[in-house]
């Protein structure tokens, strides 16, 4: 660590002085800095280093780093050779709160069937979808990667279809046809008549399923600045049945108030 008082004019310079009288008893890596303006530093630092033949010499950069604040440092020329995350690594610093709202899609009625609920709001987003789902990953067979997610009801197969008409729940202008695809479904029961029904992956088998599914999405939906939304889709089936409830429970609502 170079930065304790003044990294350019004492850290680095006793950094090399140590390098120096000590030569081949100390494995001489590199120098921290945790404080400052780190891309100016970080140039003044690396000349300090290649002037004193350490050009192999890496500079470790620390001090609540993110992918935004890494992204700007980089944009700036900055010569840091390896990025020290804890902070905001280890903390959910941007997301301290996980909100989940639990919404009802389905009651039973006195004949014991499955009747679809829904919650209706002036807010677009908050309109729920009704029925029994399932969430099917809908990957192109040539380029290998996601087209999106397809939402359906959990009697609906996309593996059956030649081809799968996705769209925006909201914005149905925006659709595709997708032909040449794998369909895999993503919920799984845990726990089915009171008894534990799955198995817990390992740890290695996670770790190859989060690194498979970032290998499968585009670019576009990875980078940190202004990333494009990745498509969550509803089936045509659920689609109009979530249409036709909406139109159902306002006209019962027009007629409760005219009977009023």
């Amino acid at each position: 660590m170079v930065d304790t008082y003044d990294t350019v004019r004492s850290g680095v310079p006793n950094a090399i002085k140590v390098a120096n009288e000590m030569g081949d008893k100390i494995n001489f890596l590199g120098v921290r800095i945790d404080s400052g303006d780190m891309a100016y530093i970080s140039k003044q630092v690396r000349k300090e280093l290649d002037d004193a033949g350490y050009p192999n010499a890496k500079i470790f950069a620390s001090n609540d780093l993110d992918e935004n604040t890494i992204t700007n440092l980089k944009m700036q020329g900055a010569k840091i050779d390896v990025w020290g995350i804890g902070t905001k690594f280890i903390t959910a610093y941007d997301q301290p709160a996980l909100g989940a709202v639990y919404k009802l899609v389905a009651m039973e009625d006195e004949m014991h069937a499955m009747r679809d609920t829904l919650k209706i709001s002036s807010n677009a987003i908050k309109v729920s979808t009704p029925s029994k789902k399932q969430v099917w990953r809908i990957s192109a067979n040539t380029a290998k990667k996601n087209e999106g997610d397809w939402v359906s009801r959990y009697d609906e197969d996309p593996r059956k279809f030649d081809a799968l008409f996705m769209f925006h729940p909201q914005y149905t202008y925006i659709n595709k046809v997708v032909t040449d695809y794998t369909a895999i479904p993503l919920l799984h029961d845990i726990f089915k008549e009171g008894k534990l029904v799955y198995k817990q992956p390992s740890l290695d088998e996670i770790k190859k399923f989060c690194a498979e599914n970032l290998d499968g999405l585009w670019d576009e939906y990875k980078r940190s600045l202004n990333p494009q939304e990745y498509p969550v889709d509803l089936s045509q089936n659920l689609y109009e049945s979530r249409m036709n409830l909406i139109q159902d429970i306002r006209r019962k609502i027009r007629e409760r108030s005219i009977g009023r």
